[in-house]
């Protein structure tokens, strides 16, 4: 009988041992899953909401750029020599295709075009331009647009917002304009590092030699 309740007790002993392993496994799992919680922090882009009315195929055909709030140590730097810009949208012909972003600017008095392919993500108005390496990716949300008149984008790189807006002629109305700048000073881009794009001398076609692609 005596040898009956020790193995009873070592039986016992070994299911405590064992639930106390499993109770801190899962312990160690919690606290892995908080560190990886931590580290998928939501980034600024991802309080951005797209445009609940985007059709991309009213999106379709050229823009002008009007005007873009940045940081960027570019801008900053030479923003006063900033070039008449323009863009033409192709739209994907499946959901699972990139979206075809054809810019027109000037470069040193001459015009160049970039090609560029906006690919689609799991979220309708929200886009991925990829990098050489994943630390130069750019997100980009169409957060509002009427397809007539404007479009207001934001781009994220490296957890640094810029924003763009675009507009069907070269001149938008004065309360969209006022809207974008307001937009803006919610990323704590400022009037002082808002910039005006000219509203003429636009590229209107390149030569072959002239284009670069960046798909």
């Amino acid at each position: 009988q005596s040898e009956i309740t020790i193995k009873k007790m070592r039986v016992f002993v070994l299911m405590v041992t064992l639930l106390g392993l499993i109770v801190l496994e899962l312990s160690e799992a919690s606290r892995g899953r908080g560190r990886n919680a931590q580290k998928r922090k939501e980034s600024p882009i991802d309080k951005i909401t797209p445009a609940a009315n985007l059709n991309l195929e009213q999106m379709i055909g050229k823009w002008y750029l009007i005007s873009v709030a940045s940081k960027c140590r570019h801008l900053l730097e030479t923003g006063f020599k900033v070039e008449s810009t323009s863009i033409t949208l192709t739209p994907p012909t499946s959901s699972e295709d990139p979206l075809s972003v054809s810019t027109l600017r000037k470069l040193n008095e001459q015009c160049w075009e970039i090609k560029q392919e906006y690919q689609s993500t799991k979220t309708k108005g929200r886009f991925l331009l990829k990098g050489k390496i994943p630390q130069k990716n750019i997100d980009i949300v169409i957060a509002e647009t009427d397809h007539n008149t404007h479009a207001i984008l934001y781009y994220q790189m490296q957890g640094k917002i810029t924003m763009k807006l675009y507009g069907r002629s070269p001149k938008v109305p004065d309360p969209v304009a006022d809207r974008f700048e307001e937009l803006a000073a919610k990323q704590n881009l400022g009037l002082d590092v808002v910039f005006q794009f000219p509203s003429y001398s636009f590229c209107e076609s390149v030569d072959k030699d002239h284009v670069l692609s960046k798909s």
